[in-house]
This record gives structure tokens, sequence and C-alpha cells, in this order.
């Protein structure tokens, strides 16, 4: 059975929810807290490739980071914004859990469940 990976951030109610429920589906965890161990360009990239989803889809638009960094700004290539989320990676979405080559966003934490059907 392949390791499930979550990409946890221990102050977040939700991501601590996630990763309860992830425990009673599955028993080889790897927990990566992103905020002390950022993903590389590499890892966001396929991430991405995982869930599905464009860089835009899994960026905190509230974070101050996000507003300091102007992260809205159209203009920023889909590169620029991944290498920003690498620099500052509270602004990912959380959390993200990642199973058999899929990923999805625990939001709410049920959607984990998706991954074990």
């Amino acid at each position: 059975m392949p390791t499930a990976k979550i990409y946890h951030n221990p102050r977040c109610s939700k991501s601590r929810a996630t990763l309860e429920l992830l425990k009673t589906q599955h028993d080889d965890i790897e927990i990566i807290k992103y905020l002390d161990n950022p993903p590389s360009v590499s890892d966001i990239n396929t991430l991405l490739k995982q869930l599905n989803l464009g860089v835009r889809d899994i960026l905190r638009k509230n974070e101050t980071e996000y507003k300091e960094h102007m992260m809205s700004d159209a203009r920023l290539s889909n590169e620029q914004l991944i290498t920003m989320v690498h620099q500052y990676p509270k602004v990912l979405e959380r959390p993200i859990v990642c199973y058999n080559n899929k990923a999805i966003i625990g939001r709410p934490p049920e959607n984990v469940l998706e991954l074990f059907k």
C-alpha cells in the first residue's frame, strides 16, 4: 500500500482534523510540516498535477504574504507564482493530502476520503 502524504500545519484546525481522519484510513502517513520544510518548485508542480489545479487555485488569498507580494497580479506567470509559493509557503492552501499519485485539499477534511475509494 502506498504511503499517504499530508502537507500539514499543526496550528490549523482543518489540517489537524484532516490528519486525524487520515489516520483512520491509512497506517503509513508521511507528515510534511510545510512551513518548516517548504515544498520545492518541483514538489509544487507535482502537487498541481496531482490536484489537477492551477497554481492560483491553491493560494490562500487572505494571507499577509499574498497581499504583500502582490500575488493577485495577473501579470505574474505560473512559474513566478510557484516560486513564490516555495518562498512563502504560508500562502499554500492547506492541508493537501497525496495518495496513489492523486491529491486533494482537505477542506472540508472529509474530502480526503475520496482518495481511498
